[in-house]
């Protein structure tokens, strides 16, 4: 099958090289000359054989915005466009109606699987018509892993709804990682354990929490036993916050994912202003030591 592929970064980089060893003709554009296949937007379009099916794989919101404008430009009647980003879902349904006046149809379509999906394969959520994703699904037949397609792919529902269970997929994915991160910190305070790599690595099998992040912190404990060369400031790509605002819009209660979402909020603060207040709290009411910042700071 022949795709437009818009975005070669860390993830679209890779899918090329996935969907090409599957023996789809790929077409890439990417502003960085270096990875692209055509100079432009217009030129990848003239590439393309009607109807065509192009596939964005670029940064969440202005980006995405920007680019999918542009690709409704060069694209006209029956052609068909893939949001592959990690958009909010609420975006969909006007990129949608966008393409629709061009008479080009659009599938959203949320990708797990990150720098690992060369060679493992994604997880795929995707949102549109039925006839819409059954034509792509050459595309997604080859970039989702090995097996059979509902351990790897689901068409969540309408437009809409494959960025919506990517959202709470990534949600998920923050609370996990806390928790990990926590059992690794409790193991690694206590001196009756004397390595705390190998324990998560033998979870690798046999246990209830075995999971694949769980294999890449043994991997990480390996490479760095102390985590010495990284801090622990920590990002978060919006997901996280979606998915705890859409909780409140549900009003469905999800603890676990909302801590973990604040833990990273904690992790960017070297001197919390909470933690100051508590300690002043602490030494006003009670008379308890605080330790001071001394006068050269």
């Amino acid at each position: 099958m022949q795709l437009g592929l818009v975005g070669l970064g860390k993830m679209g980089f890779n899918m090329r090289a996935r969907l090409r060893e599957g023996g789809h003709d790929v077409v890439g554009y990417d502003p960085r000359p270096e990875v692209s296949d055509v100079a432009s937007l217009a030129e990848l379009a003239e590439r393309l054989a009607a109807p065509r099916v192009v596939w964005v794989m670029v940064p969440s919101g202005t980006v995405t915005e920007q680019t999918i404008s542009a690709v409704a430009d060069v694209l006209g009647e029956g052609d068909l466009v893939i949001d592959g980003g990690n958009s909010r879902y609420t975006e969909d349904e006007p990129h949608a109606k966008l393409l629709a006046e061009k008479g080009v149809a659009f599938v959203d379509a949320g990708v797990s699987g990150g720098v690992w999906g060369l060679t493992e394969g994604y997880g795929l959520m995707v949102g549109g018509s039925d006839a819409d994703v059954e034509r792509a699904m050459p595309i997604f037949d080859t970039l989702r892993p090995p097996g059979p397609r509902e351990d790897g792919f689901v068409h969540v529902g309408p437009v809409g709804a494959g960025h919506f269970a990517k959202m709470v997929h990534n949600g998920v994915e923050y609370a996990l990682m806390t928790a990990y991160a926590e059992g690794y910190e409790m193991l690694a305070a206590e001196d009756l354990v004397k390595n705390p790599q190998a324990v998560y690595q033998a979870w690798s099998n046999g246990t209830v929490v075995r999971s694949w992040l769980q294999q890449l912190l043994a991997k990480a404990l390996k490479e760095d036993p102390e985590l010495a060369e990284i801090t622990g400031y920590t990002e978060d790509s919006g997901e996280g916050r979606w998915t705890v605002e859409e909780a409140i819009r549900l009003r469905v209660p999800v603890p676990g994912i909302a801590a973990s979402l604040f833990a990273r909020f904690l992790s960017r603060q070297p001197d919390s202003p909470t933690m100051k207040a508590v300690a002043a709290l602490r030494n006003q009411f009670g008379g308890h030591a605080v330790q001071r910042v001394s006068e050269s700071g």
